[in-house]
């Protein structure tokens, strides 16, 4: 069956879109539709003029489509990508989090598999926090966590972070890690080959409840409770 799945990041300089783009490699490999979508800048001209590599990529960044909340409700997985920022999420990821209020009241968020990864400047730079402090959202929205774990080589060979694919740009690495993009490929790849075991030959879809967060299965040949 396929499955849909939306890659939705911010990157300033280039290394969480590189993620971004293996994570969606590994969904496609697994058979999922695939949306890679890039979250909207916060930052005035003024500052990204400031680093020749950010300006770089912002404008290199034009041909990926602007993420929406219609990606959230397209989707029967999601994978969040950001770069580390004092151990959180950068501004630009948070402020389209911030838009879902809608989508999580009716429901639309919630029994859905979801995935994070980040970068950060130093190996210790704070992560694993980003990646637990996005796990925050993702409870209230009642959705399903889907980290790597320590599933497969590839996790360990980019440096063993069972949260979520992590890369390291700074004199250490930079972002663009082949082992940290493998495992990114095999973190999208096992997002979507759970969501499809989850699914089976339903889906879930909105049921009337007045909290917005009751959820029925509608199965292709027959109604059943999941």
């Amino acid at each position: 069956m396929t499955v849909k799945v939306a890659v939705i990041y911010y990157s300033a300089t280039g290394a969480v879109h590189a993620l971004a783009q293996a994570v969606a490699e590994g969904a496609a490999s697994a058979g999922a539709e695939v949306r890679l979508r890039r979250v909207a800048e916060l930052a005035s001209d003024s500052a990204i003029d400031e680093n020749p590599q950010w300006r770089r990529h912002t404008d290199a960044a034009t041909s990926i489509s602007p993420a929406s909340v219609e990606d959230l409700a397209w989707a029967d997985a999601f994978a969040f990508g950001t770069p580390t920022r004092f151990g959180a999420p950068a501004a630009q990821l948070k402020h389209f989090i911030d838009q879902t209020g809608g989508l999580w009241q009716e429901g639309k968020l919630a029994d859905k598999p979801v995935t994070a990864f980040t970068s950060a400047f130093n190996r210790h730079g704070g992560s694993e926090a980003t990646i637990l402090s996005l796990g925050n959202v993702f409870y209230h929205w009642g959705a399903l966590i889907i980290p790597p774990g320590f599933t497969d080589p590839a996790v360990y060979a980019a440096g063993g972070n069972p949260y979520g694919t992590s890369s390291v740009t700074g004199p250490t690495g930079d972002g663009s890690d082949a082992a940290a993009l493998e495992a990114a490929r095999y973190q999208g790849r096992r997002l979507a080959q759970i969501t499809i075991r989850l699914l089976g030959d339903g889906r879930v879809t909105d049921a009337a409840a007045g909290d917005g967060n009751a959820r029925e299965t509608v199965a292709a040949t027959a109604s059943q409770t999941a």
